[in-house]
């Protein structure tokens, strides 16, 4: 009994992938809370970009005719804004030249009723795409 032991044998090494699957389970919820919080801070982008359009649609709207060099800026810059649809872009591009005159000068004349028409026009599509 003086020797070693020979049917007990030594202890096998377990292979341990418990890091691993550690590390890939923080992985994939990271990048589960990221893409979340991605499509919210999307959602929150577009529908702020459409309010925005709201509140320009309401502006060109409500423009004042009786300042008309203010009232043609004011049309040129919020129709450009607008005009993201061909048919109101077509209108935008059409009203533009008649407001030209309105614009660079000291004195301008009361709006003309072509004008005026067209102006209606460009509003009433504008709205139909909003």
């Amino acid at each position: 009994m003086n020797g070693e032991l020979r049917d007990i044998k030594p202890l096998l090494e377990i292979p341990d992938h418990s890091y691993a699957i550690y590390v890939a389970v923080l992985l994939l919820f990271g990048l589960l809370l990221f893409s979340v919080v991605f499509i919210v801070l999307r959602k929150l982008w577009l529908n702020r970009k459409e309010n925005r359009k709201k509140i320009y649609f309401e502006r060109l709207k409500n423009v004042n005719w009786e300042k008309t060099k203010e009232s043609a800026y004011d049309v040129t810059y919020y129709g450009r804004l607008l005009a993201d649809e061909p048919r109101s872009q077509e209108i935008y591009s059409q009203i533009v030249p008649m407001l030209e005159p309105y614009k660079y000068r000291k004195d301008v004349p009361e709006i003309d009723d072509v004008t005026l028409k067209q102006y209606h026009l460009l509003v009433h599509v504008i709205d139909e795409t909003l």
